[in-house]
């Protein structure tokens, strides 16, 4: 995707050329002749996630009819451990949220991002890095979970070397590159779906964290540094709050992109989406400890 900015218009301001094609893989940006900057967006990035999307929600669902059978029919799981219901359930959980929804919205950010920042993605490289990463981090927990290395919580179950993995991909590769796309966009506005993106990246690294503070005993194995009701605490903490910044804000943040679009009308009342944007932040935070 081509975009054409005069100079002597405001950085948010699309100059009336319109699209002009589809972009390649490196960035670019040039002063033409004409006095307009021409910029491209990493559609790649985007395709490549919607393609993972595509192919862990055929994973996900064949792992939940699969354990939904194991309810009917016990035996279906053989006698093989890493087939009962204990050990496909959690990776069923994980292959809907962190692998289907995960991709779903890197996927619908990276398109919306470039796009309200007028910007491209300030490094294809961390674009790259976060995707094959989030992969294999996905692998990681088809093959750990059903073999028993999990630490017993609710979405929660990947082990020590995984988490650490998380942290990486999520905080410094995507958040990072988030954050100097937005250092470094056009446009001057902050639109209110940005601050939604803020917004789940800063609260679930700081949930995934502080959930995942423990102590190894070994490659794949390890014990919370909390105990008995402070772990639950904290792990509900985690578990209600990973509900609402990893499958709440974001979509909330996308619907106010892709909704407006749609209707080819702006939102009804900028200023209650901000009021909106506000009080779910401040409120929803304290939904894990009832």
């Amino acid at each position: 995707m081509i975009q054409r900015m005069s100079h002597a218009h405001d950085a948010g301001s699309v100059a009336p050329f319109g699209d002009a094609g589809v972009a390649p893989e490196k960035p670019q940006s040039s002063a033409s002749r004409t006095g307009y900057e021409e910029f491209t967006y990493d559609d790649g990035i985007v395709r490549l996630f919607v393609w993972a999307t595509i192919l862990w929600a055929l994973v996900g669902t064949l792992a939940g009819v699969y354990v939904a059978l194991m309810l009917v029919v016990p035996a279906a799981s053989f006698g093989m451990d890493f087939l009962t219901f204990g050990r496909l359930r959690p990776l069923h959980t994980n292959a809907a949220i962190f692998a289907f929804a995960g991709n779903a919205i890197f996927a619908a950010v990276y398109y919306s991002t470039q796009r309200l920042c007028k910007a491209r993605m300030w490094s294809d490289l961390l674009s790259r890095l976060h995707f094959w990463g989030w992969q294999g981090i996905i692998v990681a927990a088809a093959l750990t979970i059903p073999l028993g290395f999990s630490q017993g919580k609710e979405y929660a179950e990947l082990p020590w070397p995984v988490d650490i993995a998380i942290a990486v991909v999520w905080l410094v590769i995507f958040g990072g590159n988030f954050l100097m796309t937005l250092l470094n966009r056009r446009e001057r506005h902050m639109y209110v779906a940005l601050w939604f993106y803020i917004a789940t990246i800063v609260t679930v690294a700081v949930l995934h964290v502080f959930n995942n503070l423990v102590v190894p005993t070994g490659i794949l194995t390890s014990y919370p540094i909390y105990a008995g009701v402070q772990d639950a605490f904290m792990q509900w903490w985690y578990g209600h709050n990973a509900v609402a910044f990893f499958l709440t804000t974001p979509f909330l943040g996308l619907m106010y992109y892709f909704l407006p679009k749609a209707a080819e009308k702006p939102v009804f009342s900028y200023r209650l989406s901000i009021i909106h944007f506000w009080s779910l932040v401040f409120i929803y935070i304290w939904a894990g400890p009832h």
